[in-house]
Protein backbone atom coordinates (compact mmCIF):
# COMPACT_ATOMS: atom_id res chain seq x y z
CA UNK A 1 0.00 0.00 0.00
CA UNK A 2 1.30 3.48 -0.82
CA UNK A 3 0.92 5.83 2.11
CA UNK A 4 1.97 9.43 1.60
CA UNK A 5 5.30 9.13 -0.22
CA UNK A 6 6.18 5.84 1.44
CA UNK A 7 5.31 2.40 0.27
CA UNK A 8 4.10 0.74 3.45
CA UNK A 9 3.80 -2.95 4.19
CA UNK A 10 0.68 -3.72 6.25
CA UNK A 11 0.55 -6.94 8.26
CA UNK A 12 -2.09 -8.26 10.59
CA UNK A 13 -1.23 -9.24 14.14
CA UNK A 14 -1.88 -12.83 13.13
CA UNK A 15 0.60 -12.61 10.22
CA UNK A 16 3.11 -10.95 12.52
CA UNK A 17 2.94 -13.81 15.02
CA UNK A 18 3.02 -16.53 12.37
CA UNK A 19 5.96 -15.42 10.27
CA UNK A 20 8.31 -13.31 12.35
CA UNK A 21 11.50 -14.47 10.58
CA UNK A 22 10.18 -13.32 7.18
CA UNK A 23 8.96 -10.08 8.70
CA UNK A 24 12.37 -9.22 10.19
CA UNK A 25 13.96 -9.77 6.78
CA UNK A 26 11.38 -7.52 5.10
CA UNK A 27 11.78 -4.92 7.82
CA UNK A 28 15.54 -4.76 7.36
CA UNK A 29 14.95 -4.33 3.61
CA UNK A 30 11.94 -1.95 3.60
CA UNK A 31 12.71 -0.11 6.84
CA UNK A 32 9.12 0.17 8.06
CA UNK A 33 5.89 -1.81 8.48
CA UNK A 34 2.47 -1.24 9.95
CA UNK A 35 0.85 -3.88 12.14
CA UNK A 36 -2.95 -3.97 12.02
CA UNK A 37 -5.49 -5.36 14.42
CA UNK A 38 -8.97 -5.96 13.00
CA UNK A 39 -7.94 -4.01 9.92
CA UNK A 40 -6.90 -0.90 11.85
CA UNK A 41 -3.30 0.28 12.19
CA UNK A 42 -2.08 -0.28 15.75
CA UNK A 43 1.72 -0.32 15.61
CA UNK A 44 4.58 0.89 13.48
CA UNK A 45 7.77 -1.15 13.13
CA UNK A 46 10.91 0.74 12.18
CA UNK A 47 14.28 -0.69 11.30
CA UNK A 48 16.79 1.20 13.46
CA UNK A 49 20.33 0.74 14.60
CA UNK A 50 21.73 1.25 18.07
CA UNK A 51 23.51 4.35 16.75
CA UNK A 52 20.29 6.12 15.79
CA UNK A 53 18.00 4.86 18.57
CA UNK A 54 18.06 8.07 20.62
CA UNK A 55 17.61 10.28 17.55
CA UNK A 56 14.69 8.16 16.35
CA UNK A 57 13.02 8.20 19.77
CA UNK A 58 13.43 11.98 19.95
CA UNK A 59 11.88 12.40 16.50
CA UNK A 60 8.94 10.18 17.47
CA UNK A 61 8.42 12.15 20.69
CA UNK A 62 8.42 15.38 18.69
CA UNK A 63 5.84 14.00 16.27
CA UNK A 64 3.61 12.81 19.11
CA UNK A 65 3.94 16.23 20.78
CA UNK A 66 2.96 17.98 17.56
CA UNK A 67 -0.04 15.66 17.18
CA UNK A 68 -1.13 16.50 20.73
CA UNK A 69 -0.61 20.22 20.10
CA UNK A 70 -2.73 20.03 16.94
CA UNK A 71 -5.46 18.16 18.83
CA UNK A 72 -5.43 20.80 21.57
CA UNK A 73 -5.57 23.55 18.98
CA UNK A 74 -8.53 21.92 17.23
CA UNK A 75 -10.36 21.56 20.56
CA UNK A 76 -9.67 25.21 21.38
CA UNK A 77 -10.96 26.23 17.97
CA UNK A 78 -14.20 24.32 18.58
CA UNK A 79 -14.70 26.16 21.87
CA UNK A 80 -13.70 29.48 20.36
CA UNK A 81 -10.39 31.30 20.64
CA UNK A 82 -9.82 34.11 23.10
CA UNK A 83 -9.58 37.58 21.61
CA UNK A 84 -6.43 39.66 22.07
CA UNK A 85 -8.27 41.71 24.70
CA UNK A 86 -9.36 38.59 26.61
CA UNK A 87 -5.81 37.26 26.58
CA UNK A 88 -4.49 40.57 27.88
CA UNK A 89 -7.14 40.58 30.63
CA UNK A 90 -6.15 37.03 31.66
CA UNK A 91 -2.46 37.96 31.72
CA UNK A 92 -3.15 41.11 33.74
CA UNK A 93 -5.34 39.17 36.23
CA UNK A 94 -2.57 36.60 36.71
CA UNK A 95 0.03 39.34 37.24
CA UNK A 96 -2.22 41.08 39.77
CA UNK A 97 -2.74 37.81 41.64
CA UNK A 98 1.02 37.18 41.74
CA UNK A 99 1.67 40.73 42.97
CA UNK A 100 -0.97 40.39 45.70
CA UNK A 101 0.42 37.01 46.81
CA UNK A 102 3.95 38.45 46.87
CA UNK A 103 2.81 41.43 48.98
CA UNK A 104 0.95 39.17 51.41
CA UNK A 105 4.02 36.94 51.87
CA UNK A 106 6.33 39.92 52.51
Amino acid sequence: MVWGHWKMEFLSVREFRASSRTIWKKLSHDGKMVITNNGKPTALLLDISSEDLEETLLALRQVKSMQLFNLMRAEAEKRGFLSEEEIEEEVQAARTEIENTTKQNS
